[in-house]
């Protein structure tokens, strides 16, 4: 390096560990396809990176788009800072330039990600310094990204168990994830994003750093030492996908799965769903029940998405139960997530074959009052919220207040508790309930109740 580097360069090498410059220094060499060292560092001295190279590189796991954006950003740095005293700047990007892009992009504060983020999103010509973007650019900025991190996560195998096409809609995802992440900007009143706006959103909004990073990590190839890979989705196990049309998508996976508190990282399994058990409150139960915490996922008719994460394993009693961690959430038309108010304790209710008291499930609010209510009868509930819900401060999450299930998950999320002595089955022995559904439905026709029903969960076999 020596003296030939500007200081800012310089400033910007230091952030980074001893060893790791060579990897930072080497990737515009490797981007133009040369050899490295010094004698590469001489021959690269004259020479620019062109949009070709970039995209040689960065389009195996991001959209064109995309691609353009940091080429437009990487020519938007000041060549007069980046570049050593008396170097004039030509067409295309120096590798000062992407010195500088590595630093503020992998090591950068919200201060200096910024006006990074300002170039990627506003539509000015390259190499212009923008000074303010729209919402709607900026918003078109994080779908962009966001699909970049998806691809990175299906391009590089790292689905932990999910399979994205036995799942919902990608793309769809995308603009509900850009979304949720845009609503928490704060424009000026002329309804503009200028630099301080992105400041104060990229330091409160942390997925915008952390999917810039990966982004770039990966797009270029820089494998730093102190940073590890982040895991963007749960594990996934125990799941019959050949047999499942999931109502989850990868990026309301990465929104959901970070709202879970820190100690649940179990992997996330589905232990009930109406297109492979059917329209039944009983069976529901039987999912819900000794599985630990869980998360539940409803479609309405009205084509509205929603549900609950229950932070305690469901119990069938005629009591509210769970604690302040558990939320409640929507997923379209928009993405978002509500909790605990403090206001009350309604936190989760689940109740069957009682006289006297509600049964069904619900989540918030109070009998005939709940923020999320499903009825023993299976197929019917409500979300009423006027305005909001007084446990979860949640609107109404469904379509119309009383709405109809079109279908429904429950995915087991925490680790699930140890099974109770004599929970067991000794000697391998079976209930005639659960080996002959029949039976089970002959008892139901004449008027026997089961008591057992819903307190234990049924054997099922279920393709890995």
């Amino acid at each position: 390096m020596g003296n030939t580097e500007s200081v800012v360069v310089q400033k910007s090498l230091a952030r980074f560990r001893p060893e790791e410059r060579p990897v930072v220094e080497g990737v515009f060499d490797r981007l133009q396809g040369g050899t490295g060292g010094s004698a590469g560092k001489a021959a690269a001295a004259g020479k620019t990176l062109t949009l070709e190279m970039l995209q040689s590189s960065v389009g195996s796991v991001a959209p064109d788009s995309m691609v353009r954006r940091i080429y437009r950003c990487l020519s938007s740095i000041d060549a007069g800072l980046a570049a050593p005293a008396g170097k004039t700047q030509q067409s295309g990007v120096c590798r000062e330039q992407l010195v500088v892009f590595l630093a503020d992009t992998l090591r950068g504060t919200a201060e200096e990600r910024a006006p990074l983020v300002m170039s990627m999103s506003s539509q000015q010509a390259s190499g212009a310094a923008a000074a303010a973007a729209t919402c709607q650019e900026v918003v078109e900025f994080v779908q962009d990204l966001v699909s970049a991190v998806v691809q990175v996560l299906v391009h590089r195998g790292r689905l932990q168990g999910w399979k994205p096409d036995r799942m919902s809609d990608i793309s769809l995802g995308v603009k509900l994830l850009a979304e949720q992440m845009c609503s928490e900007l704060k424009p000026s009143d002329q309804g503009s994003c200028d630099v301080s706006c992105l400041e104060d959103w990229i330091f409160r909004v942390q997925q915008v750093s952390l999917y810039l990073e990966m982004l770039v990590a990966e797009g270029l190839d820089v494998s730093l030492s102190g940073r590890p890979t982040p895991t963007l989705l749960p594990p996934c196990r125990e799941t019959p996908w050949k047999d499942l049309r999931s109502l989850l998508d990868l990026p309301t996976l990465m929104f959901l799965a970070p709202q879970l508190p820190d100690s649940y990282s179990a992997p996330w399994r589905l232990v009930f769903s109406t297109q492979l058990h059917g329209e039944s409150f009983t069976r529901m139960v039987g999912g819900l029940t000794k599985h630990g915490p869980t998360l539940l996922l409803i479609k309405d008719t009205k084509g509205h998405v929603f549900g609950g994460f229950a932070s305690h394993g469901w119990e069938v009693k005629p009591q509210f139960q769970g604690d302040s961690r558990c939320f409640l959430f929507t997923v379209f038309p928009q993405l978002r997530v509500f909790t605990a108010t403090g206001y009350n304790q309604h936190f989760m209710y689940l109740n069957q074959h009682q006289q006297t008291m509600p049964n069904g499930l619900g989540m918030g609010g109070q009998h005939g009052y709940f923020g999320l209510w499903l009825d023993c009868d299976f197929g019917r509930g409500h979300s009423r919220a006027r305005p909001k819900c007084t446990t979860y401060g949640s609107p109404q999450l469904s379509g119309d207040e009383d709405f109809t299930v079109d279908s429904m998950e429950v995915w087991a999320v925490g680790k699930p508790p140890e099974p109770e002595e004599g929970d067991g089955e000794a000697g391998g022995k079976r209930s005639i309930l659960d080996a002959d559904p029949e039976v089970q439905a002959m008892m139901e026709m004449t008027g026997k109740t089961l008591h057992s029903q819903g307190l234990r969960e049924p054997e099922e076999d279920q393709e890995q």
